[in-house]
Formats: structure tokens, C-alpha cells, sequence
């Protein structure tokens, strides 16, 4: 059955104070059309689990410049003065996850593993309020899994029925954010018909993808 529908019913699924894993590297991969929509329909009060917030004006930037995110959870923000901001007047929550600690909770939660044991930032302040874990002599951090309500993906080619691919570093977090939350909305940059895609380039399989739009130039 075809998952493909438009970028305004696909983003009204979405109600204030969900969360959201927003694929993308600094707006390398990121659903662009998905993220004007949000903003279109006025939505607030939104969790964001993502890599970063890109730059003023840019992607998951032009979210946090429309009042649109409460709390963020990221690796960094440093490119973002206005997200710097609005963390230290306290209108945002910002927590910052090493970037690589960011990719395996996140696979974690898709995966259905309880936490991952990861060596970075044992002994700092990272450490204070988590369980630690000796295996062999060496001490581990448990990083429990990050799950969502929503994941906004993009791909660079989906079929009708949802799978997809991404194209080079475009990949970056979408394959794992489409595991790992409860409903999956994937704009394609082209949408082709079923037996387009080999099965071999599939890196998201239709089963994780609830919807499918096609993203505006």
C-alpha cells in the first residue's frame, strides 16, 4: 500500500510537546520541507534529538528562531549564537551528548538494547548521576537509549511503500533515527515506484516508515 502523502497531512500528525529526532548534519540530509511545515503550522513546546541546530535561518536554526523548541538534545550548537541564547536566558533545556555517545543511544533505542557501556566521560562531570560498569579492569559509563515520538528523515530516494536510501554523507543519522521512533515521517528528495530501488541500496525498509512526502524545491 503507498505511504506517499502530502507534507501538511503528514506533519499534522505531529502535536505540540512531542519529540522529535531530526536527521541531518549541520542541514547535510536534513527534511527541509518537513521543518517549514512544523514552523507553517505553528507547532511548540517540541523535544528535538538531533546532531545540532545547523546556523541561523538554516533547518532545525529556523525552528529555534520560531520559539518552536523547549528542549534539545544535541552534540553541539556552536555554529548557532541564536541557540546559545536563548539556552542561557533559559527559554530552551539544552543537554549536549558527545556526538558518538549521540549515534549509539539513538541506536540503542532502535534497536531495542537496554544501554550502551561507552568509555567518554568517565571521571568528568558527564559521570555525575550515571551507573558505572567495571568489565575487565576498565570502567564504562551505562548510556541508556534515546527514543521519540516522531522521526523526521530525509532521503535521497524512497519508493511508495517506504523504503529508502540516502546518498553519501547525506546518510549520517536518518538510518538510525527511522528505527528508533514510534511514527516515521520521510521526505524523499525523489519518490519512484516499488522495484526501482535495488534491493541491495534499501537502507531503511518500508515496515519503519509510517508516511512519505516529497520534498519541494
Amino acid at each position: 500500500m503507498s505511504k506517499v502523502t502530502t507534507i501538511e497531512e503528514a506533519v499534522a500528525r505531529i502535536p505540540d510537546g512531542a519529540s522529535l529526532m531530526i536527521g541531518g548534519f549541520m542541514g547535510v540530509g536534513s527534511p527541509h520541507a518537513l521543518i517549514d511545515e512544523l514552523i507553517r503550522q505553528g507547532r511548540r513546546d517540541l523535544t528535538i534529538i538531533a546532531n545540532d541546530t545547523a546556523r541561523p535561518g538554516v533547518d532545525i536554526g529556523k525552528l529555534i528562531a520560531a520559539g518552536a523548541v523547549k528542549r534539545l538534545v544535541a552534540s553541539h550548537i556552536g555554529l548557532n549564537p541564536e541557540t546559545q541564547k536563548r539556552m542561557i536566558d533559559g527559554d530552551i533545556e539544552v543537554e549536549l551528548i558527545p556526538q558518538g555517545t549521540l549515534a549509539e543511544r539513538i541506536r540503542a533505542g532502535g534497536s531495542g538494547i537496554g544501554g550502551v557501556l561507552l568509555s567518554t566521560g568517565v571521571g568528568t562531570t558527564v559521570a555525575e548521576g550515571k551507573q558505572t560498569v567495571e568489565v575487565d579492569g576498565e570502567t564504562f559509563l551505562l548510556e541508556k537509549p534515546l527514543k521519540a515520538d516522531f522521526a523526521l528523515v530525509n532521503a535521497w530516494r524512497a519508493d511508495e511503500y517506504g523504503n529508502l536510501s540516502y546518498e553519501l554523507t547525506a546518510r549520517n543519522f536518518n538510518p538510525v533515527m527511522a528505527m528508533a521512533a514510534g511514527t516515521v515521517l520521510a521526505e524523499a528528495e525523489e519518490i519512484v515506484p516499488v522495484g526501482v530501488i535495488p534491493p541491495d541500496q534499501v537502507e531503511t525498509v518500508s515496515v519503519c516508515v509510517d508516511c512519505v512526502v516529497a520534498r519541494r524545491n
